[in-house]
């Protein structure tokens, strides 16, 4: 017979009906391991992207911005615009 297997749970449910995959994937601790998967998912590309842009502002393909450096003496930093 044929088991279902939760990736996100890393387990095997012991039968293999409507009701106990819905029953399953409604549970605290599912809901928890989806939650968390995805949450590791988007820190790791967040994590990629800061490397990626660090590796090509090294490499001089991303020039500094006028923000980088603080103001020249006596320069006037404009105000926002208005809303």
């Amino acid at each position: 017979f044929f088991r279902f297997y939760c990736d996100y749970c890393d387990t095997y449910l012991t039968h293999d009906s409507p009701s106990v995959r819905k029953t399953h994937c409604s549970g605290r601790k599912h809901k928890e391991n989806v939650k968390d998967y995805y949450q590791k998912w988007m820190e790791e590309q967040a994590q990629s992207l800061i490397d990626k842009t660090t590796a090509a502002f090294q490499q001089g393909k991303i020039p500094p911005t006028p923000f980088s450096a603080p103001p020249p003496a006596g320069a006037m930093i404009p105000p926002p615009p208005s809303i």
